[in-house]
């Protein structure tokens, strides 16, 4: 993603709109006014669908309005809090007392420094729940994201969600929920976010001015799987080449142009193209997934679907020995497509 287009957006803690969602927003205001609020949340989604800019909008709303039965939080329509407000200045400062966020440590650019989110850090967050909430109020803690556990770490934040403190919650946001600890799961209230829709993408793209033209946002909304902040990264110029480049030799197999194919290889398996590449073998998973799955819904015998299958695993054994041997990647890009275009020539024969 391109630096300009991560600026467009606001992050998540100061995020005033939230894309969507509507039915998840409700469940959470619905249980904050019933004054039976469950201590725990799971929030589940793919990435970049919204997760984190719901987590902060309820935090930020529990913050603001600690009192369920307040004038103010019954008659809410949403969780909305006034960009204005104190409480929303200090989110956007990442200084309110009452809120801690769980992740991974970052340098100053922002890049992750760990792999995982260790026991030491899960434990700070003991002492934090162990003091008076600086308000009065509650205590929030949102944890971005709980995949990124191991096993220590992971039993170490079970203990907490299994004597919660008073008023306190937790907020814990998974991509692959069903990696986590089924112990921790069954802890949670789960909340799963679907995909966005494609309009909703579309418009919020061009919204933000991002995109060459609406052929490009569409496009990017609809290889996106639902996710905006996915959508962001293929809207992006290079993305978009990359994208045009791959199906316009994907999608006239076995009768692409042999020269495009090798200049777009060239391009995307060149040394510096690292993120090209890996949106283009992304995609040409995608790409073989919609083969596959248009085939067995036309109903398709073994002996079309077989062939595909066996290209599938010859697909993935050539990338992944690409990147554990650190090979060529222009030249496994070419096979590839040379793998691909031979089972569509036996596509054609038999028709």
């Amino acid at each position: 993603m391109t630096t300009s287009a991560i600026e467009t957006f606001e992050p998540p803690e100061a995020a005033s709109v939230l894309l969507g969602h509507v039915e998840a927003e409700s469940a959470l205001l619905n249980a904050y006014r019933s004054d039976r609020l469950h201590h725990a949340w799971l929030i589940e989604g793919p990435e970049g669908v919204g997760k984190a800019t719901l987590a902060y909008r309820f935090a930020r709303f529990l913050l603001r309005h600690p009192d369920p039965a307040n004038p103010a939080v019954v008659e809410a329509a949403d969780l909305s809090v006034a960009p204005d407000d104190p409480v929303a200045r200090q989110f956007r400062a990442r200084s309110n007392p009452d809120l801690v966020v769980l992740q991974r440590p970052r340098d100053e650019d922002g890049k992750f420094t760990a792999t995982v989110i260790n026991v030491d850090a899960v434990r700070r967050i003991a002492r934090f729940l162990s003091t008076t909430s600086a308000s009065g109020g509650w205590r929030v803690v949102i944890v971005d994201s709980a995949d990124d556990f191991n096993r220590s770490s992971a039993n170490a934040l079970l203990k907490m969600l299994e004597e919660p403190p008073q008023r306190s919650v937790f907020l814990l946001l998974s991509n692959t929920p069903g990696r986590l600890l089924p112990t921790i799961r069954s802890r949670c209230r789960r909340l799963v976010l679907k995909p966005l829709r494609i309009d909703e993408i579309a418009s919020t793209l061009r919204a933000a001015g991002l995109g060459r033209d609406d052929g490009a946002r569409e496009m990017a909304a609809r290889l996106s799987g639902g996710s905006l902040g996915k959508a962001i990264e293929l809207v992006a110029d290079d993305a978009v080449e990359t994208v045009e480049g791959l199906f316009a030799i994907l999608d006239r197999m076995p009768g692409h142009d042999p020269l495009k194919a090798q200049k777009f290889a060239e391009a995307i398996g060149r040394r510096g193209a690292e993120a090209r590449y890996a949106l283009a073998t992304s995609l040409i998973y995608d790409w073989l997934t919609g083969k596959l799955s248009r085939e067995a819904r036309a109903g398709a015998d073994a002996a079309v679907l077989a062939p595909w299958a066996e290209v599938w695993e010859k697909v993935t054994r050539a990338l992944s020995e690409t990147e554990r041997l650190n090979l060529d990647r222009t030249q496994t890009l070419l096979s590839v497509f040379r793998i691909i275009s031979a089972a569509a020539s036996q596509d054609a024969a038999r028709v």
